[in-house]
């Protein structure tokens, strides 16, 4: 079972803190089957000893320890607070050096996109431009103008919405080809700018129509008092007529959903650049604003740098990007405020607010869009790549990003390979969050937490941080790292995290907030404070000429860093501390002569040639009590551009390596370190350690330039858990003691039989209220963190309970923490008493899959642990279905952002699935070769669209598909994947997908348990429950789900998916929290097998075999000349002349033939480019005639009225073949009832006709015209108001002048089609609401054609 992503399908922000002042999405993660939770114990220790930099008044120095005395603020320390750079001496650098501010740096901005309008984002400190580019490598603003079109005489072209727009004449375009394309709005917008419109739109619409309303209801009461008594059958119509258009209106405003305006946009060459217009009228009050001759044409935006904005509701600014010689568009907005609050902290300039200034406010910047619009801002690795090939190709000097999740793998995926080419031969710096999943160890997030290559950030905040922008009532006395920042190690053993920076900051956001600035925390901030720092730092090298290396500025960091905490296991939290600008810079004047060198490590225990790590990890409780001997490869790593006789070949360096704790870690003395590199072993003896947690570090130090610090550094984790040896397996922890931002640790070995924990946590001794942050954490093979968390407040002193699942055998942290915030002011501390009571019921499989037979499946059970009660419950409550793709395109991306910096053409593989639904329901597609990973990943993309037969897009997603309610229908699911590599994509033609759905409760199916293995056949012996006793199994077998329980729709080789569970919890909550599920619960399938086979046909008489051999060729022989009509598709005159004598023949050889005669009517019906369309017309009357004509109806309707035995084969295909002959006859009178309403609404386009009902108007239903008849014999065979039919009806009445009752015709014919209605349908009722004259119905209807009817599917 997957482990949803915790925070990462959004940027990295807490998602639990109190103070700030944006709300963004922030999911609890799910209970998850199967999530085993490993408890660490740890030494019970209080860590208040931080050391930190001071961040207002008291100077330079650290005053015990970094502890602040009567801590305040004055109105300038306040202001410099909101954007924190004295923490990280950048205040400092800058005030010595004022001209290396930043200037000459390039950052990209790996984001949610960049608002160029917002405050500070517009010039650097020395007056050039702050944004060079902004870029959308998601696609999710991409629109198709691969259509071209001329301008008429008038200057006018139909855009791709089919409006007609009006051209420019100033505009050159020396070819005179403009491509259109158009976009709903709403597809560019962020989810909270949506809400904001839609508000405000609903409020004009409302006031609209509530005006409607108020005069049909005048119009009714009108009628009401002049007609005292209706008993007129023509007044009844027209009274019910006149309700019904109250109805609708009254109906609409319920049911109103608005899909948001379309926008037209034009693109085109003007000799020397693409230009592109856009029509927003549809966005306007004012029907003279927004149209598309007065916009000012924009290109893409790195060679003039102007934006534009929609329109002032929605104040949203964008750019624009043309790609593939103008067949595509990018409209770049942003999807969260979050990229330009990021931006904002790294670079803003405010000259007349300096203290708000970014941290490098002389830099220049790229935006890289990678959070998909479309997905809610979640990124992708299509956005992924395009980023980087954007920041190699102009030449960025850093990279920040913060954005990030949980991984499978450390260190590995197509991401990190791109990335570590980027910095390796590029020399590019990537700076990144390390996560906001703490304060469990083992939380960072990739790709920031977990690449060798990516500087990752953790998040601290300073007392004045805390004072400023966070307004606490009393600062703590010393820095700190974020309650919910996230911790290392690795899964490898990596320190996960490198240093420590600000991580909260008042910055810009952009202006469709409608403010000017926001406070935001996260290590989302922590990242681009460093990445600023970072800026300075180069701005300085590139200055004073220093040659810039990543190697170099990542050591300059890591070795000149302050402290934050006193204990070593604190590194883990805040890597090697809080960065220092002044003093990295110093660090690097200093190294200018030596190897530019990152020292990779490698690490595997002896005698084992995998797994290789980055760190020593001691984790699991068997290799906490034994000696273990490890093998350290040390690599010297150079730039790809190092020459080698004058770098590699001389490196050599002497290095004397240390152990933090030579008890613990024992390494040699010395290492001599050659370009090929060396490796040497450590020896680790955990035996003699308390429980609990332990950091230790061995590292090597230059003898020659001891000054340069450690060169590496390998961590040494080793967290020794504490052994349950009680039974019942109880684990307390009493009266742990903490203040704000205190975390305490526990270590547990999970017994061996545990599935489950049931904990309580009882807190006393404290005034105001605490929130507490409640981790579990364990550590599996080739699995993301298991983690279980929750976060309780507690305004009193009081207890609560919490079930989790777990694995047995593996080590569990415990982490418990106060946050950072909560209990400031106060003086009391607050005691927690923490009660873990292992639980479980192991059994023979931890999965139970049912081959699709008879057969019952047998479980032995067993309680290991103690006495529990087994009460087995399973459920099939989903189906998965496979499918092959039907179609798989393969080809070259066009458009140079997808050219990989060495040269090399991404390449593209579209696979397309069709399927059906017999019924609506929620689904989602699963590629379980792909799904849940995007960064641990080899391929790029798995983009996937489920649109309908009339391309109406219902759903996209990609690592993380979502079900999605689908209405009953033909559906086509595309799915896009990227590689470069041309085999690698060959290999996935034939791709199988799942599409998984949810079974309605009706159709759920509960699983029965017995006592013996006959008990489904016979249905005897069920099994109920027992009580299982440690030391003694039981069996008991599950049955599977009976045939005639299958849901429609469940062919052979789907599965039935479902979860099963074997005991209830002890737990019994007596307040109002919701009732808790069983967390230990394992997946249950059953395999469809084949479907019962068809007997066999033939038996018994036969009408056709009676026949003689000459009548049964005979009649061969004309259904074969049928078919070959029906498949003839004339399209010139000549043929269709042609087809015609086919026809005089066929009927004169044929004559009467009624399915021969509908074959002419539907070859007639299908005719194009038809120039005489009263003759037309006439033709298809008469071959309506004659296919009526050729049926005894008298027959007919004596064989419908009879009731005939199903079971009898003859009787069966007579009955097909009546059905068949109605089916005819009703398709003739419907075509000719089409016609007789097309000839008369001709005739009265020449008479002048009101849309108003008149009472005194003849009722056109009283004359018995041809198309009233024709339209009693069509209702006398078939419901004239189905789907099929129901257009019929609606002419019908609007032909009576009752245009209310042909609208709530036509509303009942779409609502109970139960399928994808016509777009004829639609069209009729759009002509309908315009001949009322409800303009806002008729624009609201408009918008929602484009929806419905799109020209065609959006780009990936």
């Amino acid at each position: 079972m997957q482990n949803a992503p915790l925070l990462l399908k959004f940027p990295i922000l807490p998602s639990l803190f109190p103070f700030s002042s944006l709300s963004l999405p922030s999911p609890t993660p799910p209970s998850i089957p199967f999530l085993t939770s490993v408890v660490h114990s740890s030494v019970l220790r209080k860590r208040f000893c931080f050391k930190a930099m001071p961040s207002a008044g008291g100077g330079d120095d650290l005053v015990n320890g970094g502890a602040f005395s009567g801590f305040s603020l004055t109105e300038s320390s306040f202001l410099a607070s909101l954007m924190p750079k004295k923490e990280i001496a950048a205040d400092r650098f800058i005030e010595a050096n004022p001209e290396f501010d930043g200037r000459g740096v390039l950052i990209a901005i790996f984001d949610s996109g960049v608002d160029p309008a917002a405050a500070g984002l517009q010039v650097t400190s020395d007056g050039k431009p702050k944004i060079l580019d902004i870029l959308d490598c998601t696609g999710s603003g991409d629109v198709d103008t691969s259509k071209v079109v001329k301008a008429d005489e008038d200057g006018c072209i139909i855009g791709a919405s089919g409006a007609s727009l009006v051209i420019n004449s100033s505009w050159k375009n020396p070819s005179g080809e403009w491509h259109v394309g158009c976009k709903f709005v709403y597809e560019l917008f962020t989810d909270t700018l949506t809400s904001r419109l839609k508000k405000e739109r609903k409020k004009d619409w409302d006031e609209k129509n509530q005006e409607e309303i108020a005069k049909a209801v005048k119009v009714l009461d009108e009628f009401d008092q002049k007609h005292t008594k209706v008993e007129d059958p023509n007044l009844k119509r027209i009274r019910e007529d006149l309700q019904y258009r109250i109805d609708i209106l009254k109906k609409q405003a319920d049911c109103y959903d608005d899909k948001g305006p379309v926008i037209d946009a034009v693109v085109w060459h003007d000799g020397e650049v693409w230009r592109v217009a856009l029509d927003t009228q549809s966005l306007e009050d004012e029907p003279t604003s927004g149209k598309l001759a007065n916009f000012v044409p924009l290109t893409n935006y790195k060679i003039e740098r102007k934006f534009g904005v929609f329109s002032k509701l929605d104040a949203c600014t964008f750019v624009v990007n043309v790609y593939d010689e103008g067949n595509i568009l990018s409209i770049v907005t942003d999807c969260s405020p979050h990229g330009t609050h990021v931006a904002g902290i790294a670079t803003a300039f405010h000259p007349k607010e300096p203290l708000l200034n970014g941290v490098a406010p002389g830099a220049q910047l790229i935006s890289c869009k990678i959070g998909d619009t479309r997905l809610g801002s979640m990124e992708t690795g299509t956005g992924l790549t395009r980023a980087l090939i954007a920041a190699v190709e102009h030449k960025c000097d850093l990279i920040n990003m913060s954005y990030g999740e949980p991984t499978l793998l450390p260190d590995y995926g197509r991401f990190v390979d791109l990335v570590n080419e980027a910095v390796n031969k590029y020399r590019l710096i990537f700076v990144s969050s390390a996560g906001n999943s703490g304060p469990a160890l083992n939380t960072v997030g990739a790709p920031g937490g977990t690449s060798s290559s990516i500087i990752g950030v953790g998040a601290y905040v300073s007392p004045s941080m805390a004072a400023g922008a966070h307004c606490v009532v009393e600062a703590p006395s010393e820095g700190l790292e974020y309650t919910w920042s996230s911790r290392g190690p690795t899964a490898d053993g990596d320190l996960g995290v490198c240093i420590s920076a600000p991580g909260a900051a008042v910055a810009p956001v952009p202006t469709w907030t409608l403010q000017r600035r926001m406070l935001m925390n996260g290590t989302s901030m922590a990242s681009p404070s460093a990445c600023g720092g970072i800026a300075l730092l180069i701005s300085a090298m590139k200055a004073e000429n220093i040659t810039v290396s990543p190697y170099l500025v990542r050591k300059a960091l890591e070795n000149t860093t302050i402290p934050v905490g006193c204990l070593p296991e604190d590194k883990l939290s805040t890597g090697q501390g809080l960065m220092q600008v002044d003093k990295a810079y110093e660090y690097i004047r200093k190294s200018q002569n030596v190897p530019y060198v990152w020292y990779k490590v490698k690490i595997n225990q002896s005698g084992k040639l995998s797994p290789t790590t980055r760190g020593i990890y001691l984790r699991e409780a068997s290799a906490c009590r034994q000696l273990s001997e490890w093998t350290v490869q040390i690599e010297p790593q150079f730039h790809e551009d190092a020459n080698n006789l004058e770098e590699l070949v001389p490196f050599e360096e002497c290095i004397a390596l240390h152990s933090s704790e030579k008890t613990v870690v024992t390494v040699p003395d010395y290492l001599l370190l050659t370009h090929n590199g060396r490796s040497f072993n450590v020896v680790v003896d955990p035996s003699n350690l308390s429980d609990g947690l332990h950091y230790y570090e061995l590292y090597g130090i230059d003898c020659k330039a001891p000054w340069r610090g450690p060169l590496f550094r390998i961590p040494v984790t080793i967290t020794k858990p504490v052994v349950v040896v009680d039974r019942p397996p109880i684990v307390s922890f009493s009266r742990m003691s903490f203040l704000p931002g205190h975390i305490e640790r526990r270590f547990i070995e999970i017994p061996r039989g545990s599935s489950w924990v049931e904990a309580t946590i009882q807190t006393t001794g404290f005034d105001t209220t605490r929130k507490f942050f409640i981790d579990t954490v364990q550590i599996l093979p080739l699995k993301r963190p298991l983690k279980w968390e929750s976060v309780v407040t507690f305004s009193s002193p009081a207890s609560k309970s919490f079930c989790f699942p777990v694995v047995g055998g593996q080590t569990m942290e415990l982490a418990i923490a106060q946050f950072w915030s909560s209990g400031i002011g106060s003086r009391e501390s607050s005691l927690v008493d923490f009660e873990l009571t292992f639980h479980g019921v192991s059994t023979n499989k931890d999965e139970i899959v049912f081959d699709g037979s008879e057969a019952p499946v047998r479980i032995d059970a067993e309680a290991l642990l103690a006495s529990e009660k087994l009460t087995p419950a399973a459920i099939l409550d989903k189906i998965k279905v496979p499918y092959r793709p039907c179609e798989a395109k393969l080809c070259t991306l066009p458009t140079d952002r997808d050219r990989l910096p060495c040269g090399k053409q991404i390449l593209s593989l579209t696979l397309t699935y069709k399927f059906k639904l017999e019924d609506g329901a929620e689904v989602k597609p699963t590629i379980p070769l792909f799904n849940d990973r995007i960064y641990d990943n080899k391929f790029e993309s798995q983009f996937y669209m489920i649109s309908d037969t009339n391309k109406r897009i219902y759903a996209m997603g990609d690592a993380y598909p979502k079900f999605k309610k689908l209405p009953k229908g033909e559906y086509n699911l595309q799915l896009h994947i990227r590689h470069e590599d041309v085999q690698c994509l060959e290999k996935m033609k034939q791709l199988v997908v799942f599409i998984e759905r949810k079974l309605e409760d009706k159709d759920t199916i509960k699983l029965n348990f017995f006592s013996q293995p006959d008990g489904p056949m016979i249905g005897n012996s069920a099994y109920k429950s027992s009580v299982l006793v440690p030391g003694k199994k039981e069996a008991f077998y599950i049955g599977p789900p009976p045939k005639d329980k299958f849901p429609k729709n469940s062919p052979q080789g789907s599965v039935l998916l479902g979860a099963i569970s074997y005991a209830k919890l002890g737990i019994v909550s007596s307040s109002k929290e919701s009732s808790r599920k069983m967390p230990a619960y394992y997946q249950i399938s059953f395999v469809v097998p084949p479907t019962k086979p068809e007997e066999d046909k033939g038996k018994g008489s036969s009408p056709a075999l009676t026949k003689t051999i000459s009548e049964r060729l005979i009649e061969e022989v004309r259904d074969v000349k049928i078919k070959f009509l029906s498949s003839l598709k004339p399209e010139s005159d000549e043929e269709f002349s042609e087809w015609k004598k086919l026809c005089s023949s066929l009927k004169s050889e044929y004559p009467n033939y009624t399915p021969l005669l509908s074959k002419v009517l539907e070859g007639l019906i299908s005719q194009r480019n038809i120039e005489d369309r009263s003759c037309h017309d006439e033709e298809v009357i008469d071959a309506a005639n004659e296919v009526v004509d050729s049926i005894d109806r008298d027959e007919l309707a004596r064989y419908f009225a009879l009731k005939n035995d199903p079971e009898d084969e003859d009787v069966e295909k007579i009955k097909k073949k009546m059905e068949a002959t109605r089916d005819q006859l009703a398709e003739a009178l419907y075509q000719k009832g089409l016609v007789l309403a097309e000839i008369e609404s001709l005739k009265s386009k020449v008479e002048s006709t009101s849309t108003l009902v008149r009472e005194d108007a003849k009722d056109v239903g009283k004359s018995e015209d041809s198309f009233e008849e024709n339209f009693k014999e069509l209702r006398k065979w078939v419901d004239v108001k189905s789907s099929k039919f129901g257009t019929l009806a609606v002419l019908r009445e609007k032909r009576c002048g009752r245009l209310g009752t042909a609208l709530k015709v036509v509303n009942d014919v779409i609502e109970n089609g139960g399928e994808p209605p016509k777009k004829k349908l639609y069209e009729l009722k759009l002509s309908l609401l315009e001949e009322i004259g409800w303009s806002h119905l008729v624009s609201y209807e408009k918008q929602w054609m484009h929806v419905r009817f799109p020209s065609g599917l959006p780009l990936f």
